[in-house]
């Protein structure tokens, strides 16, 4: 009995999930890639609730972060995609240690972006030879993170994990240490079901917000978050929230950590261009505060810090600085405090002010 284009694309996805594994993907599937007009509402609704900041870029290209289709109209599918980055290590820990530095635990290791869009790449062009030797022609395109995609909920359609209470994608194999690409695709290749939401009544990564910017659960008011306020926002970070950061000197770990589905994710399934460097591990605050722009590139050559450039990056650790409480670390804050930018300037003057300068 002749193969019917049925059987083909099921054999196709069949091969195209496995070929992931190979690839370093640990989680993979497939979702339509029609219009949702639930996910359509939401986005709508966090944007008008003006939750997304200074973040202009996703307001400016809305529609087409809200239905594949309306980036790319030949679209039919969805390949969803998720490759670990499982710490080894607490990152709670460095808590307890205010004369360092935390970094999240995304940001220790290489930078994501080069890591998993070559695996996508990849990826695609073995999915559009394999289609062409089956008889099929495949369009790809492959989106990490940048383009206006939203990988959380595509991923949950896709089923490889659902947003929890955090927004972020929860995996019950991987908690929430994925990192998630896309590849759009003109194949009609069967869809996976949707996850199940599996937070129940749980939230604790509600509560261990340091900012409470979690207005209500999978919503989050980027303007208070840690992550947003280290990485994205330019100039000085609002007083208000400038102690609620502890040590933490780029993007922040608490509400990921403390998931319980992490208890099922091992370290073992990370790919180890995420394994963290030695000097991003524990670095000391009196050394990194004391970078230059060369030292600082030098220091993030491929890293994804070095996007936010040395003056961002000692802004945050004056705050952490001033948050120590090691009147120690004054005399470097002290040189500080007539830095050319204004930012890292006022923050050298309020962290001084904190120790006692």
């Amino acid at each position: 009995m002749p193969e019917t284009s049925g059987d083909v694309l099921r054999q196709l996805r069949e091969a195209l999930l496995a070929k992931a594994h190979d690839e370093g993907f640990v989680a993979a599937g497939i979702a339509d890639a029609a219009t949702d007009p639930l996910r359509t509402d939401r986005l709508a609704d966090w944007l008008g609730e003006g939750r997304h900041a200074t973040m202009q870029w996703m307001e400016d290209r809305a529609d087409q972060r809200a239905a594949p289709q309306v980036l790319w109209p030949e679209a039919r599918r969805v390949i969803a995609l998720g490759m670990s980055y499982a710490p080894h290590a607490d990152p709670l820990a460095l808590a307890a240690c205010p004369d360092r530095a935390r970094i999240s635990v995304y940001a220790q290791g290489r930078d994501y972006h080069d890591v998993v869009k070559k695996a996508l790449k990849r990826l695609a062009r073995w999915l559009v030879e394999e289609a062409g030797r089956a008889g099929l022609e495949a369009g790809v395109k492959v989106f990490v993170d940048t383009a206006p995609v939203m990988e959380k909920p595509l991923g949950e359609a896709a089923g490889i994990g659902w947003q929890g209470k955090h927004s972020n994608m929860v995996s019950r194999a991987h908690g929430s240490w994925l990192f998630l690409g896309s590849i759009y695709t003109t194949l009609d290749l069967p869809v996976d079901d949707a996850h199940a939401d599996r937070c129940g009544s749980c939230r604790r990564c509600l509560d261990a917000c340091p900012t409470d910017a979690f207005p209500a659960p999978r919503t989050v008011d980027a303007g208070r978050c840690i992550s947003y306020l280290t990485i994205e926002h330019k100039g000085p970070i609002p007083e208000e929230f400038r102690a609620a950061l502890g040590n933490r000197i780029y993007g922040c770990d608490d509400c990921l950590a403390v998931c319980p589905w992490n208890s099922f994710a091992s370290a073992a399934a990370a790919n180890r261009a995420f394994l963290p460097s030695a000097e991003l591990v524990a670095p000391r605050l009196d050394e990194l505060m004391a970078l230059d722009d060369a030292g600082f590139r030098a220091l993030f050559s491929g890293s994804p810090i070095k996007r936010i450039g040395r003056d961002r990056f000692v802004r945050n650790c004056l705050y952490a600085a001033g948050n120590s409480g090691d009147a120690a670390l004054l005399p470097q804050v002290e040189a500080l405090r007539g830095d050319p930018d204004p930012a890292v300037a006022e923050a050298a003057d309020w962290a001084a002010a904190r120790l006692g300068g």
